[in-house]
């Protein structure tokens, strides 16, 4: 299933989960478990490639360009 920019159900799924904030330390991790049925390392794996996808973008700009902001002051500090 795919919505109007061409995303999968899941790949929605991950920018929705991804733009949530969480009350505390592993709710996220267990949440992605039970409510995507993927392994924190999938999810981490997908939402990556993700930032790098315009149909990302196109469907959740805030997100995207956050997590985008996020990578490239992690890469300036290496």
């Amino acid at each position: 299933m795919t919505d109007d920019v061409g995303l999968t159900a899941t790949e929605a799924a991950v920018l929705a989960y991804e733009g949530r904030t969480w009350p505390g330390p592993g709710a996220k991790e267990r949440a992605i478990r039970e409510g995507l049925g993927m392994t924190p390392v999938r999810y981490y794996q997908l939402l990556n490639a993700l930032m790098d996808d315009p149909r990302a973008l196109a469907h959740a700009p805030g997100t995207v360009n956050r997590l985008r902001r996020i990578r490239e002051a992690q890469r300036a500090r290496r």
